[in-house]
């Protein structure tokens, strides 16, 4: 029986930007879900709470598959969050250019005050400073790009190779499965097929191909 896969979209966006790569991994093998939620207006309490029911709803259906999480940018952290509650199904973890060490770009919009506080809503901590480590029961890989196109660039002073949004090192975290960096900026992890290959991948055995990344 074919594993659940839930996606996760990011900051400002809604579900519908997910759907190629839903189509993908459907592809790929996998049941495929997406996770549509207020990423400004709704609190990160409510966020966790509906995701958490929504994979022990799909663990009830198939008690052998595992139910992965794929959460790109924002949605990545959340993913992480989400998981370090207790009694959850088993699966893995893939973050898409995700700012698991914290964002500059968020803490430059948040540099504009009240603001720029809104446009990040209720998750604006966790973007700004994100984790230290992670120590998590689940295997965690990150895919970052690192074509540097995007509005992020103008705030977020990066140092070193970045998307356009989030800096390579920004999502580095200690405690990772894996990690492979390809060249697509920020919005293009969402469409590219190199992405979506390395995904199913990670998901299979818990690390990338190495031979199809761009060394980061």
């Amino acid at each position: 029986m074919s594993d659940h896969v839930i996606l996760l979209h990011g900051l400002w966006m809604r579900g519908f930007a997910l759907s190629l790569l839903h189509r993908r991994m459907i592809a790929a093998g996998f049941r495929v879900h997406r996770y549509d939620y207020l990423s400004v207006a709704a609190t990160q309490q409510h966020i966790l709470e509906r995701l958490r029911v929504r994979m022990a709803e799909l663990a009830a259906e198939s008690e052998s598959a595992s139910v992965h999480l794929v959460g790109h940018s924002l949605g990545g952290l959340l993913a992480l969050r989400a998981c370090l509650a207790e009694g959850l199904p088993p699966g893995r973890v893939v973050c898409l250019g995700s700012p698991l060490k914290g964002s500059a770009a968020a803490r430059g919009f948040a540099a504009w005050g009240r603001g720029g506080e809104v446009l990040l809503g209720h998750n604006r901590d966790l973007l700004q400073q994100g984790f230290e480590r992670w120590d998590g029961p689940r295997e965690v890989g990150m895919i970052a790009g690192c074509t540097p196109l995007g509005l992020g660039a103008m705030l977020g002073h990066f140092a070193g190779e970045h998307d356009g949004t989030v800096a390579v090192d920004e999502t580095r975290l200690p405690g990772l499965a894996d990690h492979c960096v390809v060249e697509t900026n920020h919005t293009g992890l969402l469409f590219s097929a190199e992405v979506a290959q390395q995904v199913a991948q990670f998901l299979r055995v818990g690390h990338f191909t190495r031979a199809a990344v761009v060394p980061g």
